[in-house]
């Protein structure tokens, strides 16, 4: 990164590192908890009402909308932010304060029961236009300041952010779309699981804001992205042909159009390796390449009939989640939180992270590759499972504790 985007990007990158790195604590500090609790089942009811399932909701979205979320909305930050603005510190606090908030007044009413019942969607009731208002809070500001900085700006970039404006006004309508209970079904009722199309698409959104990531930051480019912009584009073409409906995952079609992502395996690292990124980033940016490979293949090959049968709905999915979540997600996290902050993750982190995430999804995978016939010794809590519960506490612990330690050196320094 030039020495203008560093100057550019640390005046709140440490803010963005404390609210990051702490809903990532917070919501591994639950995932081991479950871990705890799914290992020795007794322990649970001693927090009655408290149970597992009012847990659950805490550790999905502040895994979500919290660790997963709050880097990304750091890099809208460097992007849109004029540092030059004497509130501008102020103002990153008060973006990421107003999304925090809402996760904290989110948790009661998790913890009190009150959820759609849709896995990531668990806002209802009450707490329903909660992060849509946080949403809005950060909206305006991005708004503002790209305002103030609008006689400097290029008309390609004043063209850019004018769309990316527009599409984040409508993010806030969608989520509180999405978590109405009456709105579409969690579950395609014709296939028991998601679409093709569904699965090419989410992915393929990923995809986007991840080739547009090293922009946001700032960094400087090499100039070799042409082609990625064009296979990306015939990319979303498929995804705009294909059956969108109810597509069963027997479809040829269905399979066929998942299968564009296998040519991303190998084409989204190549595009990072077209912008110069800070040091500290790149075994983060290495390991983020390998979670990629994995989860698309693995992605594509349970979609398979036969293998979707056997898979679905046990802790495979649990597996191929943290795969996509504590993998790929956290790793490339990693490096936009070591870009803003302009500092590497304490010694270890690293390493600890990736050694738990691995072994977590291999114990998950594992698991669930024999679910089905072994189903009444992992509900009676015998054999084999718990030995594979016990290997998933011991992943989640080394990886919360890594988020405790990075958090702490974050805090200190």
């Amino acid at each position: 990164m030039n020495s203008g985007g560093a100057t550019v990007l640390r005046p709140f990158g440490r803010t963005v590192a404390l609210h990051s790195l702490g809903w990532l604590v917070a919501a591994n500090v639950i995932g081991v908890w479950l871990g705890v609790t799914l290992l020795w089942p007794d322990i649970g009811d001693r927090l009655a009402p408290l149970t597992f399932g009012r847990w659950v909701p805490l550790h999905l979205d502040w895994q979500l909308y919290g660790w997963c979320a709050l880097p990304l909305v750091g890099a809208l930050l460097a992007w849109c932010f004029d540092v030059r603005h004497p509130g501008a510190g102020r103002h990153a606090q008060l973006a990421l304060g107003a999304w925090s908030l809402a996760l904290v007044l989110g948790a009661v009413g998790w913890l009190g029961g009150t959820v759609s019942g849709k896995l990531f969607l668990d806002w209802h009731g009450w707490t329903r236009p909660l992060l849509p208002a946080a949403m809005h809070v950060l909206w305006a500001l991005l708004a503002a300041h790209t305002w103030w900085r609008w006689h400097e700006l290029s008309r390609a970039g004043r063209w850019s952010r004018l769309a990316v404006m527009a599409a984040l006004l409508v993010v806030p309508s969608v989520l509180f779309w999405a978590a109405d209970r009456g709105g579409h079904p969690p579950v395609n009722p014709d296939s028991g699981g998601a679409t093709g199309a569904s699965l090419l698409g989410s992915t393929l959104g990923i995809v986007t804001i991840y080739l547009l990531l090293p922009a946001l930051l700032g960094l400087e480019g090499k100039g070799r992205r042409a082609a990625f912009g064009g296979t990306l584009a015939l990319s979303w073409l498929v995804f705009g042909v294909i059956d969108r409906g109810h597509a069963s995952h027997h479809s040829v079609a269905q399979i066929a159009a998942l299968g564009v992502l296998l040519a991303w395996i190998p084409l989204l690292p190549l595009a990072w390796r077209d912008w110069n990124w800070p040091a500290a980033t790149r075994p983060w940016l290495r390991a983020a390449a390998v979670w990629w490979a994995l989860l698309v293949l693995t992605g594509w090959l349970t979609f398979l009939p036969g293998l979707s049968e056997r898979l679905k709905f046990t802790h495979a999915l649990v597996a191929h989640a943290h795969l996509a979540m504590a993998g790929l997600v956290t790793s490339v996290n990693a490096a936009i939180v070591v870009t803003l902050a302009g500092r590497a993750a304490p010694r270890g982190v690293f390493a600890a992270w990736q050694a738990g995430c691995g072994v977590f999804v291999a114990s998950m995978l594992a698991l669930g590759w024999g679910e089905t016939e072994t189903a009444a010794e992992l509900y009676r809590g015998e054999g084999a499972a718990q030995g594979w519960f016990a290997l998933r506490l011991a992943g989640g612990v080394a990886m919360a504790g890594a988020s405790v330690r990075w958090l702490w050196g974050a805090w200190r320094r």
